[in-house]
């Protein structure tokens, strides 16, 4: 799922919007989980959309995960991320 190589795994120098961006791609793949986060982060579907480039938007979604482990290391595993990785570009769009 990842853009680039197989062979590179993220870490915590990775671009924090575009592990937000990948990780959002895998929350809006299930229609329950999408539900979820639109539910728990008070967006609505046009906020997200409209909302998608700004970094508070992005750390939302990433907190959405932190907050609920098997879904981030289901999603770390589905974008060949680690969940160490997914935080710290939490902790990097929050600031």
């Amino acid at each position: 799922m990842r853009p680039d190589s197989p062979n590179r795994k993220p870490d915590d120098a990775q671009d924090p919007a575009m592990l937000a961006l990948l990780a959002l791609g895998w929350i809006l793949a299930d229609g329950a989980r999408a539900d979820r986060l639109l539910a728990l982060t008070g967006m609505d579907a046009d906020t997200l959309r409209a909302g998608i480039g700004d970094q508070r938007v992005l750390a939302a979604v990433l907190g959405f995960l932190a907050d609920h482990e098997p879904d981030l290391v289901g999603c770390a595993q589905a974008i060949d991320a680690s969940p160490t990785a997914l935080i710290a570009a939490q902790e990097k769009l929050t600031r």
